[in-house]
């Protein structure tokens, strides 16, 4: 199938290689797939890169494209896993990277220039500025925040050349994709390094009710892909490499069938895929944010958000016997899941024998009162809710049936230009040009005076275009002007075969050459540890919530502070205490981590009055956030912990664009951290060393959550929500904290760190024991070092 370039691209998940087929057969432009390692979905089956190269070749026979995932977060003794696979991925000609961690994109940039670069939706791509950075460092795609509506991509798409992808089916997270560490802080499963344990699907009580509040339905957009067009979307993407080739197969041939639809035919054939989408057993349907910032139908607290079709509730339990009135047809063959009213996980089966009453059958009707037979005794109760997850329809290929398709497909050929000459009689003369290898090989022949015909173009032409090795595709022949006579076919088969066996060779020798010299020059790029690097006293950054408490930097623990920076700010100057008004170096603005297109303005203005006012010292959490400081050459940049710094490659990116300090990421290690910290980039590093954690940060609206009153887990862990400006941080009731561990910190010869005890007031009693501790390297009774002991994942 060729793809008409008018169209968008339809872009479908695979995350086994029944899935693959399934989008390639369903119609899908193009797939996204990970790897064993650095994929955000580690628990797909995934691939290897040797199943890619087999992928890839299959793919591009049909003009489809793969890209491939590397957007985890990557820890500084991975790195050299990191060189092997970019190398490994240029080699085999992926159509692009999707990544996260800024390491991958300044390896790839600076050692493997084959690779294009997407960035994933984890890099809260959100605003123009977001975009524009993206171009100005090479990437070719934006994939683009789900948050987003129809009017602020269209004012993106408006101001940039970039392509846009936007996700338009599947499942969504409550959070801005890469900010959440809800999975991490209560276990050490990271999202960002693919390991989410989902805690948002479940049910949490807040006051008196009981509800499922961080639970979000399926983001169904398949009424809106006109609108998608108009806003200039270009490549639709369909979530789910956790799901089964059934689920791909049906909802990426519904999408297709819609976007290659007659207008005239098009509201038919919607219904008739809107209903198609039903059997995709996924949530019940959200238009997500792109009609409008205040969407009520993202998280219901009262829907348990589980996926597959309801068919009803469990009535009868006799052993491994369930009863149940049914809402759906049910086959011998389908797949269904029980899931308990305790909020536990369910446990899902193949349905074996069925009953009609005490009557065998194949299979019931819509509301018919059934018996199915479980593999597990005594596992379930009363009022259970029964899920259907995949019915006897499904796309079927085994694994085998996958792989023996994949063998059979053809490695892409170097294409080659061939130039024939005759310097004399007898010498044949052949130049091969691919690329930048240029081969020349001279064969000595017997000819003789053609009595008919002479060798020309079309002899040459049918003896060197046919019959050469797989690896060699002709891409067009010349020669020079030919002698009238004639060589022995069979001689000139003989030198066919060995020039283009000599032109493998070569052609093999210089890739592996090039594939090993820049392998070797990354490698050599790694920055080693440095274990005599200089130290000094300990700088104190605290963080406060407002002008009002600027006063705390007249404390002698205290050498920098941490102000939010406000629109207008500039306006509100005139009452710093006398110690910043000397010593500007003293206060350090922090940027939201969200600004959208309408409040950028207004930000932009105040970055450049502060500087103008000699303001230097800014924090940054977001990447567009390096737009506000073009031309500002006197501003002072340090990178929060939003900017993922888990390596040293990461941060030597971040140097590039101007960041003198970076904070280590909060999610970190001990023997992660250390590791880093003992390499030298040039950059000053700072750890968090008390923080309230911002568990996930959403624009999704929470209008039956109040601010005064926490939500509470089956487990009896609090959670607090903050409100501002339509952003919402759900936050631990239990504070992060490394007082008690700051000496271990300390030996790598880190000096910055920050405490940000703002919530408990900077002149509270807390606030004073706090900085207390620091000062004395205190543990801090009920709080938590996060991943610090017990390590990340």
């Amino acid at each position: 199938m060729t793809r008409n370039p008018n169209k968008p691209e339809l872009l479908a998940p695979a995350g086994s290689l029944e899935a693959f087929f399934a989008a390639m057969e369903s119609g899908a432009d193009a797939v996204y797939a990970g790897l064993r390692e650095m994929s955000a979905r580690a628990k797909a089956k995934n691939f290897s890169l040797r199943d890619l190269e087999q992928m890839l070749a299959y793919a591009h026979a049909r003009r489809r494209k793969i890209y491939v995932t590397l957007n985890t977060l990557v820890k500084e003794k991975e790195l050299p896993q990191l060189i092997e696979t970019l190398a490994g991925l240029e080699e085999i000609g992926v159509d692009a990277v999707i990544l996260q961690d800024m390491a991958v994109w300044k390896l790839a940039r600076d050692h493997f220039p084959g690779l294009n670069l997407h960035s994933s939706t984890q890099m809260t791509i959100h605003n123009t500025a977001g975009v524009r950075m993206l171009e100005r460092l090479g990437f070719k795609r934006a994939v683009l925040a789900r948050e987003l509506t129809l009017e602020e991509i269209s004012e993106i798409r408006d101001s940039t050349e970039m392509e846009l992808e936007h996700f338009v089916h599947g499942a969504l997270c409550f959070s801005f994709s890469g900010q959440c560490y809800f999975s991490s802080f209560l276990g050490g499963k990271s999202g960002n390094r693919g390991r989410c344990a989902q805690p948002c699907r479940r049910r949490y009580r807040h006051r008196r009710d009981q509800g499922y509040y961080f639970s979000t339905n399926d983001l169904s957009a398949i009424d809106l892909l006109d609108d998608l067009v108009a806003a200039g979307v270009g490549s639709f993407k369909i979530e789910g490499r956790m799901k089964s080739a059934e689920y791909v197969a049906n909802v990426v041939s519904a999408y297709r069938s819609l976007i290659d639809v007659a207008p005239a035919e098009k509201e038919i054939v919607l219904r008739e895929v809107k209903e198609q989408l039903k059997d995709s057993f996924g949530r019940p349907p959200t238009r997500g944010f792109l009609q409008g910032d205040v969407p009520a139908d993202i998280a219901v607290p009262s829907v348990h958000g589980a996926t597959g079709r309801f068919l009803g509730k469990v009535e009868q339990v006799r052993g491994k016997q369930i009863g149940f009135r049914t809402g759906n047809d049910l086959h011998v063959g389908d797949r269904v899941r029980i899931q308990p009213q305790n909020d536990q996980a369910g446990k899902a089966f193949t349905l074996k024998e069925l009953y009609r009453g005490a009557r065998k059958t194949g299979q019931v009707g819509s509301g018919d009162f059934v018996n199915v037979v479980a593999p597990f005794h005594e596992k379930f109760n009363k009022g259970d809710a029964v899920f259907k997850v995949s019915s006897t329809s499904a796309f079927n290929m085994s694994d085998a049936a996958c792989r023996r398709l994949l063998a059979a497909a053809e490695k892409k050929a170097s294409r080659v230009d061939l130039h024939v000459g005759m310097p004399d009689n007898s010498t044949l003369e052949l130049t091969a040009q691919t690329g930048s290898l240029t081969v020349r090989q001279r064969y000595p022949v017997e000819t003789f005076p053609a009595r008919e015909r002479p060798l020309d173009l079309e002899i040459l032409q049918n003896v060197f275009g046919k019959g050469g090795q797989e690896s060699i595709e002709l891409a067009g022949i010349s020669a020079d002007k030919m002698p009238p006579v004639v060589i022995p076919p069979s001689r000139m088969k003989e030198i066919r075969r060995d020039f283009y066996q000599h032109l493998n060779k070569k052609l093999a020798a210089e890739q592996e050459q090039g594939r090993g010299r820049n392998r070797q020059q990354a490698m050599s790029s790694l920055l080693p540890k440095n274990t005599g690097r200089a130290g000094g006293d300990s700088l104190l950054m605290v963080a406060i919530r407002s002008l009002q408490e600027a006063r705390l930097v007249d404390s002698p623990e205290v050498d920098r502070i941490l102000v939010p920076l406000e629109p207008g700010i500039e306006h509100r100057l005139g009452k710093l205490p006398q110690r910043l008004k000397k010593n500007r170096e003293k206060l350090v603005w922090d940027l939201p981590f969200i600004i959208f297109d309408r409040d950028w303005a207004a930000f932009e203005q105040t970055v450049k009055a502060l500087v103008a006012a000699g303001w230097e010292s800014f924090r940054l959490n977001n990447l567009a956030h390096f737009q506000l400081f073009n031309g500002l050459g006197a501003a002072k940049l340090l990178s929060g912990f939003r900017l993922f710094s888990l390596n040293s490659q990461a941060v030597l990116a971040w140097k590039e664009l101007g960041v003198g300090e970076a904070t280590l990421y909060l999610e970190d290690d001990r023997e992660n951290m250390l590791d880093l910290l003992s390499r030298d980039s040039g950059v000053d590093y700072n750890v968090i060393a008390y923080s309230q954690v911002p568990l996930m940060t959403t624009r999704v609206p929470m209008p039956r959550v109040r601010t005064d009153s926490p939500l509470v887990s089956s487990r009896d862990e609090h959670y607090l929500v903050r409100r501002q400006k339509g952003i919402s941080t759900i936050a631990a009731e239990t504070d992060f904290s490394l007082l008690g561990y700051l000496h271990q910190i300390r030996s790598a010869n880190l000096r910055n760190f920050t405490l940000d005890y703002s919530h408990r007031g900077v002149f509270s009693s807390e606030g004073k024991t706090i900085l207390n501790a620091f000062t004395a390297d205190r543990s801090i009774p009920s709080t938590s070092p996060f991943n610090f002991d017990f390590g990340m994942e």
